[in-house]
């Protein structure tokens, strides 16, 4: 199983040219992917897209026509006087089976200290068939600046795992009247991924949240596993200083304890310009 993860910047290069097309092929270029998740995917934000593709989910499907989209907007507004809906958020493409479809509203409280930029945020999960059996595929895209919100939403997605590895060790009771009814027989598995930007640093508490193995079916950084010895490789502001002028690891593949044992190679790409992050590749054998 490969999967890319990508934070996009609405498929805007450090060119100021916005195009799917290019996220799409860099993607490819790292592997021939399964899975493909994609943050900052935009619909009808004119003032971001310009004269390109206005939803970019359709363009992306339109891409990927042996895939199922599923697009996850964490904003979805409707602005008096504009006439169409304004999306922003998560994108999961996938070529394997997806049998269930999730999405977590993640905790935005209200940060201390004068006000500031925020967004509201979310997780798109999509539990898809793989060789060996389900997995739950999580991306998102965590506040960028407030840590306390920050903190907030990783305690939430930790909590949340935790939830669904207990279920899938203790599922619900299905009867045979269940078929084809909402109450019928669920996906629940311990294997999971979560990818995305996070927004922090991998010596940063949110991190540790989400890793620290005090607690119960703690996820662990995928590339701690395949590149022990390493450090994480740079995945924003390596090529534009506008948020600062120190590259940053803030984009992660995390996975579960069941999980581990399958990571077979993590990689970056640290040359592409096609958007102001780099993309991560997970293969999972």
């Amino acid at each position: 199983m490969k999967l890319v993860t990508w934070n996009t910047q609405w498929c805007k290069g450090l060119d100021g040219v916005v195009s799917p097309e290019r996220i799409v092929s860099g993607a490819r270029a790292m592997a021939d992917f399964d899975v493909l998740c994609l943050q900052e995917i935009s619909v009808n934000y004119a003032a971001l897209t310009g004269d390109s593709a206005l939803n970019q989910p359709q363009a992306i499907q339109a891409l990927l026509p042996d895939f199922e989209v599923v697009f996850g907007p964490s904003v979805d507004e409707y602005v008096s006087g504009h006439g169409t809906r304004q999306q922003f958020g998560n994108l999961i493409a996938s070529r394997l089976p997806i049998l269930q479809i999730q999405h977590l509203a993640l905790p935005s409280p209200v940060a201390p200290g004068e006000p500031h930029h925020w967004m509201p945020r979310l997780c798109t999960i999509c539990t898809v068939q793989a060789a060996w059996g389900p997995v739950r595929v999580m991306t998102t895209h965590l506040e960028y600046y407030s840590q306390s919100q920050r903190q907030s939403q990783a305690i939430q997605l930790r909590q949340w795992h935790q939830t669904a590895c207990d279920q899938a060790l203790r599922p619900p009771v299905s009867l045979a009247v269940d078929v084809n009814t909402p109450y019928q027989v669920k996906p629940h598995t311990t294997d999971t991924i979560l990818c995305g930007d996070f927004n922090f640093e991998p010596n940063s508490d949110e991190y540790q949240v989400l890793t620290s193995p005090t607690q119960a079916h703690h996820l662990i950084d995928s590339w701690r596993v395949a590149e022990p010895l390493a450090t994480h490789p740079p995945t924003f502001r390596l090529y534009d200083d506008t948020y600062g002028p120190e590259p940053s690891s803030c984009d992660f593949i995390f996975v579960s304890e069941s999980l581990a044992k399958r990571v077979k190679t993590v990689a970056a790409d640290t040359q592409t310009q096609v958007s102001d992050h780099q993309p991560l590749y997970l293969e999972l054998n």
